[in-house]
């Protein structure tokens, strides 16, 4: 026969269930993937002692200010990520927390991954080259780029790789710089038509840009609602839908006429 539990004992036991059921929420692996401001890298000048862009074929001019690519960095797709982390990451200004299949193809290795990312960077140099050069109305067969950027994948900094490609051939088209001067950083990838396309990550991005000097981010259209939700003071946002409305943009910045586009 069972004897009748007390009502604390009823309690307590009543209550072991519910606690192993958040002991095993805050302890199990979760689908997310954690992600924070990761490095920029200027594409006028060098990165781990390589020019990032070189050019044969066509004179190139010394430039100032600088072109920054901005990327992020995301836990390893193999973390395992907790409850606790979440919470934590969640009111954070600068994590972010995002599903993994978002960040990382599902049932990929992290081999397979890098060589993912590794491929469609080597996609978006070769987009960003015949898309500067088509603008300039070069030709490839004149004109030959190498791009290096060591350490980093994904097709991100297309459009930065593009006017990098631009400033060093052309400038502002009057003997100017695209930066006038200025620390420019963005993001976007770019089609070989010179179309810009969103990328996301974008408000960690302008973090990691502003602290590495930039005053100015140019930030694909689509994007614009994301890039402000956490806009970090100084910061300018100009947003682009293309390459040329973006050579458009930073000569009129540079320059001081014209209109440049907005958030």
């Amino acid at each position: 026969m069972l004897s009748r539990l007390t009502r604390p004992w009823a309690l307590a036991v009543c209550a072991l269930p519910v606690v192993a059921l958040l002991a095993t929420a805050v302890f199990a692996p979760l689908p997310f993937a954690l992600a924070q401001p990761g490095i920029t890298a200027d594409v006028l000048g060098k990165n781990k002692g390589t020019e990032v862009i070189t050019i044969e074929g066509a004179k190139t001019r010394t430039t100032t200010g600088q072109l920054r690519m901005t990327t992020i960095e995301a836990t390893n797709p193999d973390t395992r990520i907790s409850l606790g982390q979440v919470v934590d990451a969640w009111f954070s200004t600068d994590r972010a927390v995002m599903p993994h299949d978002a960040v990382y193809p599902s049932g990929d290795s992290t081999k397979e991954i890098e060589q993912h990312n590794t491929a469609q960077m080597k996609e978006s140099q070769d987009a960003a080259t015949r898309a500067a050069l088509d603008y300039l109305h070069l030709q490839d067969k004149d004109v030959k780029v190498t791009l290096k950027l060591a350490d980093v994948g994904g097709p991100s900094a297309g459009l930065m790789f593009a006017l990098g490609i631009i400033d060093k051939l052309n400038g502002d088209g009057s003997e100017g710089d695209l930066t006038g001067g200025r620390t420019i950083a963005g993001t976007g990838t770019i089609g070989d038509d010179g179309k810009v396309g969103a990328v996301g990550g974008v408000p960690l991005k302008t973090m990691a840009a502003r602290r590495d000097g930039a005053t100015v981010f140019l930030v694909p259209r689509a994007e614009c609602a994301d890039a402000r939700s956490e806009l970090p003071k100084g910061l300018r946002l100009v947003p682009v839908t293309t390459l040329k409305s973006a050579v458009s943009a930073l000569t009129a910045l540079s320059k001081g006429k014209g209109t440049v586009p907005t958030c």
